[in-house]
């Protein structure tokens, strides 16, 4: 019998959440995604130290010494970005996510702006924009940008989704791909509700999920729906036939070692037959439904906030790194002062709350898989960039 990875392929893209190329040769995944969090986990592995150094080296030249350690660092994220992209479009066949900024998000121009500044960095190198997506966070003006990129040809997907409120409005904008975040969602219900676990086929997040394949196939909405951000195999299994699923590594190793009968769950001739009615979408409904779906709001901004430390994080590293290369001597703490950033309540401890960044990172990061990472933790998963860095 095919394992539970060879049957989802039969039906769903397989999309990998990892900045880690290494993983990505293994998968062999159509399609794969990135953030801040993913591609400091990856930069701190020595395999990839030279694309680091060569390319914070020419964010240095295109600003000038007179240039401050943090502008460059911020130039050279976006060009890191892109330059993981590259190297992961040279093995998957089809596209890469690069992430717009998450500080923008609130920001239709700049967000805009800087959507285009990356494709013309992917176009520099020979990509065409059909093998790029560009990832926005799901608020109105982060929605109403990516209405404007597509009518350009600027493919985008739209994450931190989590209400049916913002999926209707990315379909409505015409956006490509949405990334609803089916584990952050059962965490808010276990949290709010204090239950312990739920079954896969109660589980909030696959029931979210569901709803919104459901509401696009019975609508006729081009956009793609590809669940993300899972806790276990049984959320995945239970979004079996999804557009496309984007899975962490350990959790594809699972699926990959696991046998068994894979139905399909999610189909379009079973959406048809769904009872729903079609809501039409302005800011006022928008921001009506945001507010009254309080789940919806608390998780879009810890998300953006989350998105927004890992990316200053990044920047400092970064920023360390270079100083380190043009000589200075430089005496740093990286690892706790990261850790800090993160340990909101100070309790010596860093939940899955707390991180707010990728679960793929936290996962890696959690080597005892006990929900909480310890300083030793951070600095032990950390450590190759701390030591190239201090």
């Amino acid at each position: 019998m095919a394992n539970l990875l060879e049957q989802l392929r039969s039906m769903t893209v397989v999309v990998a959440d990892t900045g880690d190329i290494q993983a990505i040769e293994t998968f062999k995944p159509r399609d794969t995604t990135t953030n801040p969090s993913l591609i400091t986990a990856a930069a701190q592995m020595p395999q990839y130290q030279e694309i680091v150094d060569t390319t914070l080296k020419q964010a240095r030249e295109t600003l000038g010494q007179s240039a401050e350690a943090k502008e460059v660092a911020s130039l050279a994220f976006d060009r890191l970005a892109v330059a993981f992209g590259l190297k992961i479009l040279q093995i998957v066949p089809g596209r890469v996510s690069t992430e717009v900024d998450a500080r923008l998000s609130y920001d239709t121009e700049a967000t805009i702006a800087k959507a285009r500044y990356i494709i013309s960095e992917y176009k520099a190198a020979g990509i065409s924009e059909e093998r790029v997506l560009i990832k926005i966070a799901s608020t109105w003006e982060g929605i109403k940008a990516a209405e404007i990129l597509e009518k350009e040809g600027i493919h985008c997907n739209l994450t931190l989704l989590f209400g049916i409120h913002q999926a209707i409005a990315c379909a409505e904008a015409g956006a490509t791909l949405i990334s609803p975040f089916v584990g952050r969602i059962l965490d808010w219900y276990k949290k709010d509700t204090g239950r312990d676990s739920y079954p896969p086929a109660e589980d909030p997040g696959v029931l979210s999920v569901t709803s919104i394949y459901n509401y696009y196939k019975k609508f006729g909405y081009k956009t793609e729906v590809m669940g993300a951000s899972f806790r276990n195999i049984g959320e995945i299994t239970e979004l079996a036939g999804c557009d496309l699923l984007t899975i962490s590594p350990n959790l594809l190793e699972q699926l990959q070692s696991t046998e068994g009968d894979l139905p399909r769950k999610l189909d379009p001739a079973i959406a048809a037959k769904a009872d729903m009615e079609k809501i039409s979408m302005d800011q006022a409904t928008f921001d009506k439904m945001h507010q009254e779906d309080r789940m919806a709001a608390e998780k879009l901004e810890e998300g953006i906030n989350g998105f927004t430390k890992a990316l200053e994080a990044l920047e400092k590293l970064l920023a360390q790194r270079l100083a380190r290369l043009e000589g200075e001597e430089t005496i740093t703490h990286a690892a706790e002062d990261i850790f800090r950033v993160y340990d909101l309540d100070g309790d010596g401890f860093i939940t899955r709350e707390e991180w707010a960044g990728t679960d793929a990172v936290f996962d890696a990061l959690d080597k005892n898989h006990d929900g909480k990472i310890t300083p030793e933790e951070m600095a032990a998963g950390l450590g190759a960039v701390f030591h190239l860095v201090s």
